[in-house]
């Protein structure tokens, strides 16, 4: 006679042991690597599972894929931390889970103050069959029509709000430190011609297909 399959339950949460940290539906974690070399994976927990004894506990997850993973591979203007939500869910024993981590929107990324370990962000929801990305269109800024990498030192237009590489401008990245405001080529005048760049509010500008 086949076995029939034991009977689950869906925890609120669970406590790894190994970290001493308690996880929840929704939270963000690092999971094991299947090597060891490799940055540990990120993942959403969507649904956390037991069997009816409370034991063999087993996360549903999503996962995040980093843009090396992706079919597009790692592109000038992805961030180091940047991480796209893919539509690759899983079951995993929660025992995998080495950590939490926070994955922040692009926006409230760029505002932190400083960068932990545990700090992502996502600002692209990925295909993983397909490669496709949601939003397709993404802001452009600079000379070089690149999408924003939060990585990279821009410096902004009083004229026209763009931002702008230092290299794109022939300035040097100490350079633009030292600037208190800044007029594009584009938007200089005799009188502004004597100032140099100041940092503000980035806003979205033309868009570019990101395929």
């Amino acid at each position: 006679m086949a076995k029939t399959r034991a009977n689950r339950r869906t925890l609120d949460s669970y406590t790894v042991k190994s970290i001493n940290k308690t996880v929840r539906a929704g939270d963000c974690v690092l999971m094991r690597p299947l090597e060891s070399s490799k940055p540990s994976y990120v993942a959403r927990v969507e649904k956390i599972e037991s069997d009816s004894r409370g034991s063999n506990v087993r996360v549903r997850v999503r996962w995040y894929y980093r843009p090396e993973e992706s079919i597009g591979g790692r592109r000038q203007f992805h961030g180091s931390k940047e991480l796209f939500l893919s539509d690759h869910y899983d079951k995993q024993s929660a025992d995998t889970i080495e950590g939490k981590c926070t994955v922040h929107t692009f926006k409230s990324y760029t505002k932190l103050d400083a960068v932990g370990n545990e700090d992502f962000f996502c600002r692209f929801e990925y295909n993983s069959s397909t490669g496709a990305f949601n939003p397709d269109r993404v802001a452009v800024y600079c000379k070089c029509e690149m999408p924003y990498n939060p990585d990279d030192l821009m410096v902004q237009c009083e004229g026209c709000s763009d931002w702008f590489h230092p290299t794109c401008i022939d300035m040097t990245p100490e350079e633009a430190k030292r600037l208190d405001h800044f007029f594009c080529q584009n938007c200089s005048s005799e009188d502004q011609k004597k100032l140099q760049n100041s940092h503000a509010t980035s806003r979205l500008s033309d868009t570019k297909n990101l395929t």
